[in-house]
């Protein structure tokens, strides 16, 4: 059985950004990640993708790391890819997203992914 996969949107080359803080955690844990951010080429290695509609491989998780309009945007998106969970991230979340989500039959999971992990933002340096 392969690792499961999650896309990270809002994934960020900034290494102070939680974006790139999660993209780090996920790898350690031991994921197949998929950095998702319009304006990076790549992200800690890894090839970014400017949006969901270009991932053609299946995604389990969805974390973001946007803020909760952009989120909004991006519901439909991610609901296309049918993924078991999606992590609303702290300052990614809003009631209108969440409803939203609800909407489209998501799965949500409000709280901070990297802590989920076992792991604490903490661990991975700013530098």
């Amino acid at each position: 059985m392969s690792e499961p996969t999650v896309a990270v949107l809002g994934a960020s080359q900034d290494r102070r950004k939680y974006g790139n803080k999660a993209v780090r955690a996920y790898r350690e844990y031991g994921m197949n990640v998929v950095p998702v951010n319009p304006r990076e080429a790549t992200v800690e290695g890894l090839t970014a993708y400017p949006s969901l509609d270009v991932i053609t491989v299946p995604l389990d998780y969805v974390s973001l790391y946007v803020p909760p309009a952009v989120g909004l945007q991006l519901l439909p998106a991610i609901a296309a890819k049918n993924p078991r969970e999606v992590w609303i991230n702290p300052g990614s979340e809003s009631d209108d997203l969440l409803d939203a989500a609800a909407d489209l039959h998501l799965r949500t999971v409000v709280g901070c992914s990297i802590v989920a992990l076992g792991l604490e933002p903490a661990e991975f340096p700013d530098a």
